[in-house]
């Protein structure tokens, strides 16, 4: 049974900022950082996966290893705004592998895309071919990362208020 919403106490609280650091910390390390001993740490982490507050495990790639240098974040706003119009943008935006991610956000454009290539040549072909034939896409507005300090970075698991 997977509770509706799980009441985060300190040491789930400690489990996910250890994880976050190291998600291949052995379970019996886990446990001794957080102050449990090994059987219910593991039974933590497990209700965590299972409420959803975990949601999976990843390695992080360097972007500048797999040749993808241009980090892009653009700004874009649609025609009409629509249920439909939505769905299909947010459809054709996550069938491109190389969105790392998208926010409909507040303000000027209505989504923000983060987008990885390998070079500016990559970029230019990706929005006159794929990006432009968008359903309803009304404006692109594009920024390039000249260089990144912290992407994709830990989530701060704390307490509201606590330090």
């Amino acid at each position: 049974m997977v509770p509706a919403k799980l009441e985060l106490d300190a040491i789930d609280l400690k489990i996910l900022a250890e994880l976050q650091a190291d998600a291949r910390i052995p379970n019996i390390t886990l446990a001794g950082r957080v102050g449990l001993s090994p059987s219910p740490c593991s039974r933590r982490v497990k209700l965590l996966e299972e409420a959803g507050v975990i949601e999976g495990y990843r390695a992080i790639v360097s972007r500048k290893a797999a040749g993808l240098g241009l980090t892009v974040f653009a700004g874009i706003r649609v025609e009409r705004h629509s249920l439909e119009n939505a769905d299909a943008f947010v459809e054709a935006i996550l069938a491109m592998p190389e969105v790392v991610a998208c926010h409909l956000v507040s303000g000027d454009a209505d989504f923000l895309i983060e987008a990885v290539v390998p070079d500016m040549a990559v970029y230019e072909a990706t929005v006159l071919r794929r990006l432009l034939a968008l359903p309803a896409l009304r404006d692109i507005r594009s920024s390039f990362a000249m260089r990144s300090f912290r992407a994709g970075g830990p989530l701060p698991v704390k307490k509201p208020g606590a330090r």
